[in-house]
Formats: C-alpha cells, sequence, structure tokens
C-alpha cells in the first residue's frame, strides 16, 4: 500500500483511484462497508482501490484540548487499511488551508484536479467543507458537474446496534471489548512502540511489555485477556497474553499506560512494535494491601486469561 501525505507531491500512478473518503476512526463494519464498494467500482472501473483520510483527526484540529477520543492512531489505521487490501492511502494533512476550503473548492481543488479520482464512496452523514457544510448530497452534485461517481452508503446496523465510533467508544468505556469488536469486525487493538517501564513486573515475576495510551480513547482500565501481535524484530509473532490498562494505583499516580505479559515468552520487546487486541476485561484495576496479594491475584487473572483465549 502507497501512502500519500500531501496533494503536492501526487505521482501520476497515484491519481485516478477509486476512493472511499472519511476518518475512519476504527475501521469499523461501516467503514469496511464503504471500502468495500469502493472496491467494487474500482474493479469495475480498472483502476487502484483507495482511502481519503486525514492527520491530524479534524477533531483534533478544532479542539486541540478536547479529551483524547480516537480509538487509533495513524500508524495502526494504515495497519488496519493495509490489511483490507488498499492500494493507496491518501493521508492528507488536515491544516488551516484545507480547512478553509469551500465545499465546492473541496471536490474541485482536491477530488477532482490534485487527486482525479473516477469514483467517491462516502457515509450518509459524510460532511465537508469549510463548517462541514457540504453534504453527501451536494457531493453527488458536484461529481456529476466534475467528472467524478460519487455512491452514497446507508449505516450499518449489528446485533449490538447501530455501527458508530461512537458506539464502539461506549462498550470500550463500559470494558465490553467483545461488543466492540462486533462493530469493529476486528478486536480493537492498541497499537504502539514498547518503551522503557519502572521494570516492576520484572520485579514481580511478570515482565511486561509497556506502551503508552496518549491520544488514544482509553479503554475501562483494568485487567484484559489480549492477543497481541508482535509486528517486527527478531521476535515478531502471535501471542495469548493478559494486559493491565490504566494508572497503576498501587504504586502511586502515574500516566496511564497499557502493560503487556506475553505468556511463555522470553526475550527483548524494547523497541518492537506491538498490536494488543483487546479480547475479555477480566477486573477492573485494583490496589492491594501488599505485593503478595497484588502477586497471587496476577496468577488468577493469567489463568483466567490463558482459559479464555485457548477458546477465541
Amino acid at each position: 500500500m502507497r501512502i500519500v501525505r500531501d496533494t503536492q507531491f501526487i505521482d501520476k500512478g497515484d491519481q485516478g483511484a477509486s476512493a472511499a473518503i472519511g476518518n475512519f476512526d476504527g475501521v469499523h463494519l461501516g467503514h469496511q462497508a464503504v471500502i468495500d464498494i469502493a472496491r467494487r467500482q474500482a474493479a469495475e472501473l480498472g483502476c487502484p482501490l483507495g482511502v481519503m483520510t486525514f492527520e491530524p483527526h479534524p477533531r483534533e484540529f478544532f479542539a486541540p484540548d478536547t479529551p483524547a477520543f480516537r480509538l487509533m492512531n495513524a500508524e495502526a489505521k494504515a495497519h488496519r487499511l493495509e490489511k483490507l487490501g488498499v492500494d493507496i492511502l491518501y493521508q492528507l494533512p488536515f491544516n488551516a488551508a484545507l480547512a478553509g476550503l469551500e465545499a465546492h473548492d473541496f471536490a474541485q481543488k482536491i477530488i477532482a484536479e490534485a487527486l482525479g479520482l473516477r469514483h467517491v464512496v462516502v457515509g450518509q452523514d459524510f460532511c465537508f467543507g469549510r463548517g462541514r457544510k457540504g453534504t453527501a448530497d451536494d457531493l453527488k452534485r458536484f461529481g456529476a458537474a466534475m467528472g467524478f461517481g460519487v455512491t452514497v452508503v446507508q449505516m450499518v446496523e449489528t446485533g449490538v446496534g447501530e455501527v458508530s465510533s461512537t458506539n464502539i467508544r461506549a462498550a470500550l468505556s463500559d470494558g465490553r471489548p467483545r461488543d466492540a469488536a462486533a462493530m469493529l469486525g476486528h478486536w480493537h487493538r492498541i497499537e504502539g512502540r514498547v518503551i522503557q517501564g519502572d521494570q516492576r513486573g520484572r520485579q514481580l515475576g511478570y515482565p511486561t511489555a509497556n506502551m503508552s495510551i496518549a491520544g488514544l480513547h482509553p479503554p475501562k482500565f483494568g485487567v484484559y485477556a489480549v492477543k497481541v501481535d508482535v509486528l517486527n524484530g527478531p521476535n515478531a509473532g502471535s501471542y495469548h497474553a493478559a494486559a493491565s490498562i490504566g494508572v497503576r494505583p498501587m504504586f502511586g499516580e502515574n500516566q496511564a499506560n497499557c502493560e503487556t505479559f506475553l505468556f511463555d515468552f522470553t526475550g527483548d520487546l524494547y523497541g518492537a512494535d506491538l498490536s494488543v487486541g483487546l479480547v475479555e476485561f477480566l477486573r477492573p484495576e485494583m490496589k492491594f494491601d501488599s505485593v503478595e496479594a497484588l502477586i497471587n491475584q496476577m496468577d488468577i487473572d493469567c489463568e483466567q486469561a490463558r482459559g479464555i483465549l485457548n477458546d477465541v
């Protein structure tokens, strides 16, 4: 998958795609429905499959002090889109210049001229242009005049309700990762680089891989059964694990992070990139009376996680 990060540096081979457009936070089943229609159009037109998204997320640009809300960072989104077979990711910089474009100008300058898209697919709630004044119906009208096709996709429903990033965040906040997965079509994953921690886990007999969750919507703090992909390095592969997400109240006030203990693993993960998929919430964060009580509970957590993951 090629990633185009600025319309100023477009090669001719990056033009002429059939592209889904949106923020695609989480790349959930609704997003996948939009991408699948773009895929069918690409096959009919004999052109590449593209996805247009924006970095930073427009909500971060307009309200930088808002609480963290993203389900995935840019790297995790790119990994997921690549797995879906996307040929070109247009990861456009969302800045004052782009935010200031009127809807007509966005369609003309970005879609028609810079990217030369042949077909675009959007969700029914798609808004674009300055002040989010452009609608999906406007995009259809612009496409007819500017020479690109437009398909508008309806919302997707599942057994746990309407699929939306908002509902997925609510499921994660409630400690319901399986409901989130039902809307996502995949396990909710936290991705990032393993960073240096306090090494308390190693001292307790549970060495953990520590990752920041800064900028991400925090799931309910506590312990989870997780599936882990080590994305690179000598230990690349898939593992079962238990992860603790939160502020580690046993050891004072700390910045929230994700600490993951990989089962039956020996090796060094510092500097490796991990993808941690949340499977089941086991228990909330707790402050124990002693280190021994904490270790005993960690033994129980890991045994429970092993049983759950063996059945998934």
